[in-house]
């Protein structure tokens, strides 16, 4: 009983050893004796023990490889692009994957480096982030007609990220800044003149009803004058007799509207040819006369 036992359990050991589960979404090699027999995929599965093995699994999820280029521009700037490259294995093309293809992140990388370097030293550097999406679609398609041969697909390509140096950045924020300052200085200067040309407009205007009014009120002061002279004319003052009257009227009524201010400091003087020799020679009779009564005050005392 007990030989038969010992049997059974490495005929069992045996069996076991040629089950093998393939997980979803993943490819397993099988060889026979160094050859490859056949290609086996999710579930439970079996091989001949010893006779065939597992050479390799390949997943047929989509996989993503990022990559950071560093090239340069046509205007001579250095800068670092990250390309993110998603493939996929085909599930028909398993074998070639597996056997083409020794490492397929190195060939995909190099396949980068090539495209990226051929495209943006033809470009200035702000093209490079304008046409980034132009980038991507040649990394992919040429990644797609390289990488078909070997069972990969090309699912997208990706510009994720433009890195200049940070001299470059520095100086680039500085010509933003500089361009938003000189449209801010540019909108401030069309306000003032907005400005301007709108208080020119109002003081116009103010000038203008001022000049109207003024010509309004000496219409009316004329009118009052030709009627107050044929009010005296009816009198029978004659129209020389009557200019005086008036004038006469007037600087005593623009004298009295001097006098009603209080706080008021104007001081009247004559204004004939005249005028100057009258006004020393009252000035000094007043002085003359100021020092006698002085003097009689002093004796007195």
């Amino acid at each position: 009983m007990i030989p038969k036992i010992v049997w059974l359990i490495p005929v069992i050991f045996i069996i076991l050893s040629g089950l093998f589960i393939v997980k979803q979404q993943t490819a397993v090699i099988v060889e026979r004796f160094g050859r490859f027999n056949s290609i086996r995929h999710a579930g439970l599965n079996f091989k001949i023990p010893i006779v065939d093995r597992v050479a390799g699994r390949i997943s047929l999820k989509i996989q993503q490889l990022d990559v950071i280029v560093e090239t340069k521009t046509q205007d001579d700037v250095f800068v670092h692009l990250k390309i993110s490259v998603q493939f996929q294995v085909q599930r028909e093309h398993v074998y070639n994957a597996f056997y083409k293809l020794q490492n397929p992140h190195e060939q995909i990388t190099a396949f980068i480096f090539d495209t990226v370097r051929a495209e943006v030293p033809k470009m200035i550097l702000d093209d490079v982030f304008v046409k980034k999406e132009e980038i991507a679609l040649a990394i992919q398609r040429e990644l797609k007609d390289a990488m078909l041969d070997y069972g990969y697909d090309i699912i997208k390509a990706l510009v994720t990220d433009i890195d200049p140096d940070e001299k470059v950045k520095i100086a680039m924020n500085r010509i933003n800044a500089a361009q938003r300052e000189k449209v801010a200085a540019q909108y401030e200067g069309d306000a003032q003149r907005i400005l301007i040309v709108e208080r020119a407009k109002a003081e116009a205007e103010s000038k203008r009803l001022q000049g109207k009014g003024i010509a309004d009120q000496r219409r009316e002061i004329a009118k009052g004058l030709e009627e107050s002279v044929k009010v005296l004319d009816r009198a029978g003052i004659n129209s020389q007799e009557a200019s005086a009257l008036i004038v006469i009227t007037q600087h005593y009524d623009t004298l009295q509207s001097v006098g009603s201010e209080t706080n008021s400091n104007l001081i009247l003087l004559p204004n004939s040819p005249n005028a100057a020799s009258n006004l020393l020679n009252d000035m000094v009779t007043s002085l003359v006369a100021a020092n006698k009564i002085n003097e009689t005050s002093t004796k007195k005392s």
